[in-house]
């Protein structure tokens, strides 16, 4: 126990890493968490936070690098939180998402599976299509750019390896445009101040939409903002002020004024072209939901005549990819706005069997199943919270030949498959792909069928032509067939 404080240091050796991307060790039979370290290193480190079973520390000198080991390439990095495993070689990172998905599914869900591969991006930097920038302002002066980790102090970011280049140049045109001006940022603790976020959605067309989203209904200076953010970047296509006047950490408020351009952005996407609004949910990482969505299809084995349901189906990404292969595909979601750019997404697409419902996912489930609607494939894809307790009775209550889940939380994922295990439903594959590379995220499809037999059961072939029939006339009796079987299998049968 003497160990077991805070400010001591100990040589520890690194042996996995945790949900967050910490590498994990030992001491006295309990464990330590340890940012920027990698699994086999061995470091010598400080305690700074104790807990009755668990430790947080820091690495203050390493005493046995990892071959894996990277320098950084973002000068931000361990300062800002987005990402987590800059200081590991990529195909490491692909290994650390792996177990992390394994370990899940064993330890909370019960579930051995030998799970493929994690599926890598060609290029983990630059992906992310939609960038929304925290603005405040202090001692330091204006910061735009990323909170600090655990806290809503705003690092001022000049450029992310993550974002694209375009984002990068708008991002500094904003900060240019509101240093000019002297305008305010919104304060979280005072509730004034008048700039709260600098949104930027993108697409491979190198089009961008820009919203400011603000603590008042009117931007001063706005035309001067358009005009310097349309001279920074040809492909901009609309500018748009969003009003969130509550005291909230929700970052959108329900009031849009388009300022010049339009609002809403085309993005295509399994060979399929997606209308996009400001509050509009897509994938950040374009080319990753590619293969994210070709394992979702692999997984469903559609034939071309199943009708499928798909539950928190956004704008019809997903749904619209099923169609397809499908003779009939329903999706559900429960934000309005999403539900209307999913009808128009089948619209534009000329898709016509599809159709999308605004609700619950539980209730509407629960409704079809009423309506004796029972599909042979349902599909998946809630938030980070997994499913509601009540949503897996209701799904298996329809008897699907498949479920597909598209989960991005091991944990809540692992979860949701044990109760599914209980209701009759095992899982038959899974694989990992990484939507989100240099941050600890990973995402994984699941597939899940009715389960095997009793096990108390055995199968047993057999053909009569091998049993003795002559001293029947109408075939082998059940006494018969249970000593043929006793001597064949040595099961005794019931």
């Amino acid at each position: 126990m003497l160990n077991w404080r805070k400010n001591t240091t100990h040589i520890l050796d690194i042996v996995g890493y945790s949900a967050e991307g910490l590498g994990v060790a030992r001491l006295e039979g309990r464990v330590v968490f340890v940012p920027n370290t990698i699994r086999g290193e061995r470091w010598n480190v400080r305690l700074e936070k104790v807990n009755k079973n668990m430790a947080w520390g820091r690495g203050i000198e390493l005493l046995l690098p990892s071959p894996e080991r990277v320098e950084s390439n973002c000068p931000l990095y361990g300062k800002c939180g987005g990402c987590q495993f800059r200081h590991m070689s990529y195909a490491e990172e692909l290994r650390a998402k792996g177990q992390r998905i394994s370990d899940a599914l064993e330890r909370v869900g019960h579930i051995k599976l030998a799970l493929p591969p994690v599926l890598g991006a060609k290029c983990p930097d630059r992906y992310r299509n939609k960038v929304q920038f925290p603005v405040s302002s202090s001692r330091r002066g204006l910061s735009v750019g990323y909170y600090r980790p655990r806290s809503h102090d705003v690092l001022d970011a000049p450029d992310c390896l993550l974002q694209p280049n375009s984002v990068t140049r708008l991002r500094h045109a904003f900060k240019e445009w509101m240093e000019r001006y002297s305008l305010s940022a919104y304060n979280e603790e005072t509730g004034k101040g008048l700039i709260r976020h600098f949104y930027v959605r993108t697409n491979r067309r190198n089009q961008s939409l820009v919203c400011v989203v603000a603590n008042g209904e009117h931007l001063p200076y706005s035309k001067d903002l358009v005009l310097l953010l349309r001279q920074t970047e040809p492909g901009l296509v609309g500018v748009v002020l969003n009003s969130n006047l509550r005291n909230t950490n929700v970052i959108l408020g329900d009031k849009y004024t388009v300022l010049w351009g339009q609002d809403w952005l085309e993005e295509e996407l399994c060979h399929l072209t997606f209308h996009l609004s400001i509050p509009s949910f897509f994938q950040v990482n374009h080319a990753q939901t590619q293969q994210l969505y070709r394992t979702v299809l692999d997984f469903a084995g559609l034939t071309g005549t199943e009708t499928v349901l798909d539950l928190y189906c956004g704008i019809g990404t997903i749904s619209l990819a099923l169609s397809k292969q499908a003779g009939r595909v329903i999706g559900a979601e429960i934000i309005p706005q999403a539900i209307q750019d999913a009808q128009k997404n089948a619209q534009n697409n000329e898709i016509t069997n599809t159709e999308f419902f605004c609700g619950d996912a539980g209730a509407v489930a629960q409704r079809l199943a009423e309506e004796n609607i029972h599909p042979q494939v349902i599909c998946v894809d809630p938030p980070r919270k997994g499913l509601s307790p009540e949503i897996p009775a209701i799904l298996t209550g329809m008897s699907p030949d498949r479920i597909v889940y598209v989960s991005c939380d091991p944990a809540t994922l692992a979860r949701d498959l044990a109760r599914f295990a209980d209701l009759g439903y095992s899982v038959r594959k899974a694989q990992g792909v990484d939507l989100f590379p240099r941050t600890a995220h990973v995402e994984t499809v699941v597939l899940l069928s009715k389960g095997e037999v009793d096990s108390k059961k055995i199968r047993v072939e057999f053909s009569l032509e091998d049993m003795d029939m002559s001293e029947s006339q109408d075939g082998a009796t059940y006494t018969q067939i249970k000593d043929y079987v006793l001597e064949h299998s040595g099961f005794k049968g019931i």
